[in-house]
């Protein structure tokens, strides 16, 4: 069939929308029409090669929509079911996921090598086949995807936000509650406010702490995370040090979400500063690929028995938590409306992005 898509020819290029051929599912894969496919920080780290990833690629992996056609062999789903793709596929079977380490699934090893599950192409343009970004492609009105990868929703879900929940609000909360740990009166920072930070914020006003400091240089971003449960704002690292000092009488944090556009080695030596005794750093953004050095004080790590912690998706269990995400989002205790900043076409993208770069959004969205 022919759909419409947004594919990334070479790195440092632009997204470029076009009509590309796409094959039918294969055995345990379904084809889905996407509803909506946010705009995540991470389709544009292919761009400037920090997710190294084989070009050419048909980008997104923030997407819900509605099954139309199934592969030999799925009994999941059927047909007309609305879905919410995760970014992590997750078989079930093997030993990460028996151990519910789901985020961690030895398919996890996909998503960044183009083809899919099976080696080879769904989509294909000028004569070569095209990866997937996750192995989803969710920049495209229609795309192929592993039942792996299919999280079922409820058919009265609203699939335009639910779309944020496959990474963005599940990874950003899960780097609070899940990966970092934060409770009940607990002091916390969120270093960078954007798509992932914010649902950190969220996820920390959730589980009960007392005190969410949001740390961003951009004024926008610090005045819109006090609307989804920031107590206090800093624009600068200095700042949110006095701050969390004068709040906890010098104890200072116990959890610090580090989800900056891009990780340096840098911003590990800064949380450290932040967080107190048993305080837990929380690395959630991606950092550059070469990067193998970071700033530390091992003193620190030592006598006051700080941690730094690595995040995948939260450390969520797709198949469980983006439901939970959803039921709390119909409760009215999680925000997914207010996330959306602006909407845009599919051949609006790149103004996505340029929206994104320059702060005015904290998620866009491209409607289908």
């Amino acid at each position: 069939m022919k759909t419409k898509a947004a594919v990334l020819w070479g790195l440092h290029q632009k997204w470029e929308v076009d009509e590309v051929d796409l094959d039918g599912p294969r055995e345990n894969e379904v084809l889905v029409k996407l509803t909506a496919s946010g705009l995540c920080h991470s389709d544009d780290h292919l761009i400037t090669g920090d997710m190294p990833m084989q070009l050419p690629v048909v980008g997104g992996h923030e997407g819900a929509g509605v099954v139309v056609e199934l592969g030999p062999g799925v009994t999941e789903v059927a047909e007309g079911d609305s879905v919410v793709l995760s970014f992590i596929p997750a078989c079930g079977r093997c030993e990460p996921c028996a151990r519910g380490l789901s985020n961690l699934c030895v398919l996890g090893a996909a998503i960044i090598a183009g083809p899919q599950l099976d080696g080879t192409f769904r989509f294909h343009a000028k004569g070569q086949g095209l990866g997937q970004m996750c192995v989803l492609g969710t920049f495209s009105e229609y795309t192929v995807v592993p039942m792996a990868s299919v999280i079922k929703v409820d058919q009265d879900t609203a699939l335009d936000t639910a779309a944020l929940v496959g990474c963005g609000v599940t990874t950003g909360y899960g780097s609070m509650v899940r990966t970092g740990e934060a409770g009940d009166g607990d002091t916390v920072v969120v270093m960078g406010v954007g798509g992932i930070g914010i649902n950190a914020v969220q996820g920390a006003r959730i589980a009960g702490a007392r005190v969410i400091v949001a740390l961003d240089p951009i004024e926008y971003k610090r005045s819109r995370a006090l609307e989804f449960g920031a107590t206090h704002t800093a624009a600068t690292v200095e700042e949110a040090l006095s701050l969390v000092t004068d709040l906890t009488r010098g104890q200072l944090a116990d959890v610090c979400v580090v989800s900056t556009d891009s990780a340096e080695g840098a911003y590990v030596a800064q949380a450290l500063s932040l967080v107190g005794k048993r305080g837990r750093v929380v690395m959630t953004a991606i950092p550059h690929p070469t990067d193998t050095s970071v700033a530390m004080s091992l003193f620190d790590l030592t006598l006051y028995e700080k941690q730094v912690r690595g995040s995948l998706f939260g450390s969520s269990n797709p198949r469980r938590d983006i439901p939970r995400m959803l039921d709390l989002y119909r409760c009215g205790r999680l925000k997914l409306d207010e996330l959306i900043t602006r909407e845009y076409a599919l051949e609006e993208i790149n103004e996505g992005y340029a929206d994104m770069h320059a702060g005015i959004n904290l998620r866009g969205l491209i409607r289908f």
